[in-house]
């Protein structure tokens, strides 16, 4: 049974740095059909713009590619989806742990799971190497 929501929106970026204040936003707008606080409001950004970043960074290295943004609301959630059909992740366990960066040259900090898993009330990461990464978050609100 598919689950049926009150709106959806779906937007296709470039993996441009300058794209993810964009994306940000553009979840930012689209959820604040909600009513939301700006706290919950900054939470969301935040995460988008962890993910769209870990996208930018590590999915395509040098290269361009499309990242996938879809948000859907219920009554009493956001859900978040930001995907990419870069390189994948080969640990995501290991990807997920505090501190841990793949690209440590470009000072990374190694938080973006951690911040992403914070700010959210659900985080789940599915990868294939090869094929690409997918982030699903939800913020509940009661």
């Amino acid at each position: 049974m598919q689950e049926c929501y009150e709106n959806k929106m779906e937007l296709k970026i470039l993996s441009k740095s300058s794209n993810e204040s964009f994306a940000r936003v553009a979840v930012a707008a689209f959820a604040s059909q909600l009513d939301l606080n700006i706290e919950d409001l900054a939470d969301i950004k935040t995460a988008v713009s962890e993910a769209v970043t870990n996208c930018i960074i590590h999915a395509y290295d040098t290269a361009e590619g499309i990242i996938t943004i879809e948000a859907r609301l219920t009554n009493n959630s956001l859900e978040i989806e930001v995907s990419d059909r870069g390189k994948g992740i080969e640990n995501i366990e290991l990807a997920k742990e505090p501190l841990y960066t793949t690209k440590p040259d470009l000072e990374r900090s190694g938080m973006g799971f951690t911040i992403m898993d914070s700010f959210m009330d659900e985080l789940k990461v599915e990868s294939i190497v090869g094929l690409g990464t997918k982030v699903s978050m939800k913020k509940i609100f009661v």
